[in-house]
């Protein structure tokens, strides 16, 4: 399994969530935490975490959807 890291902008991006959304779901213990990358502020997110989040997300978003051919 590869361990792909994304950066803060990728994170963004594939969530759709900001800066301040991403680091307060952190502190709520709702979205996955950073991993540190050396230096003192450089920190990326596993890419397999943030597609689970993802993947929950729509999970969530959809309890009683079953998708049906073509609707």
């Amino acid at each position: 399994m590869t361990n792909t890291i994304l950066r803060l902008p990728n994170v963004k991006a594939r969530t759709g969530l900001s800066r301040s959304s991403i680091y307060l779901h952190i502190s709520k213990g709702i979205f996955p935490s950073p991993v540190k990358l050396g230096g003192q502020r450089a920190v990326g997110w596993l890419e397999s975490e943030i597609d689970e989040w993802l993947s929950m997300q729509i999970k969530n978003s959809r309890p009683n959807s079953k998708l049906k051919g073509g609707n």
